[in-house]
């Protein structure tokens, strides 16, 4: 059975964690979450609220990490998902959450990044001459990654598939999973 990853952190999104983390296991591929240490992560939600002039984040659900960046063997994974949240902005600075993110990118297995997830692969230096989506606030990170920005739901990019946040989960996971199911299926 094919090996998915989840990279994230204490303040992830607990949408974008839990609903790829679900939806891969229902495909029949087993999931592990890593994070910088392995422990009980705390995730968050985050939702949209009329006059304000951005989100708002309130404590969310918990769940374990399976085992820590450092312990990682990117080569037993067939795929990696990058969630959103607060967790990209401090997981990406982990030498080893870039080390793992580079092996993707440098085997071409595939890839799926959400909302802010974007920003570990910009620190990772994976995004030069790409085409992605992150949340919209993020459009001048892209670029100055050398990316173009697309405001859209499912962004492809060969093996590479992103999303601007949540609410596009059903068009970013049926993209991911004709990219997946192309290049691992489950036998």
């Amino acid at each position: 059975m094919p090996k998915v990853l989840i990279l994230t952190g204490d303040a992830a999104e607990v949408l974008e964690v839990m609903y790829p983390y679900q939806r891969l296991l229902e495909e029949g591929y087993e999931v592990d979450v890593a994070a910088p240490t392995r422990k009980r992560l705390q995730f968050v939600v985050h939702d949209f609220v009329d006059g304000f002039d951005t989100y708002t984040e309130k404590p969310g659900h918990t769940w374990p990490a399976d085992l820590a960046f450092a312990d990682v063997d990117p080569a037993e994974y067939a795929a990696v998902v990058v969630p959103g949240g607060r967790a990209p902005e401090y997981i990406r600075n982990n030498p080893d959450c870039q080390r793992i993110l580079r092996h993707f990118m440098t085997e071409q297995k595939p890839v799926a990044h959400l909302c802010h997830g974007v920003l570990a692969l910009t620190a990772a230096g994976l995004l030069e001459g790409r085409r992605t989506a992150a949340y919209p606030a993020l459009e001048p990170d892209v670029r100055q990654a050398g990316a173009e920005f697309v405001d859209g739901a499912a962004v492809v990019d060969g093996l590479m598939v992103s999303a601007r946040a949540w609410p596009d989960h059903p068009s970013w996971m049926r993209e991911f999973m004709a990219v997946l199911r192309a290049k691992a299926p489950v036998t």
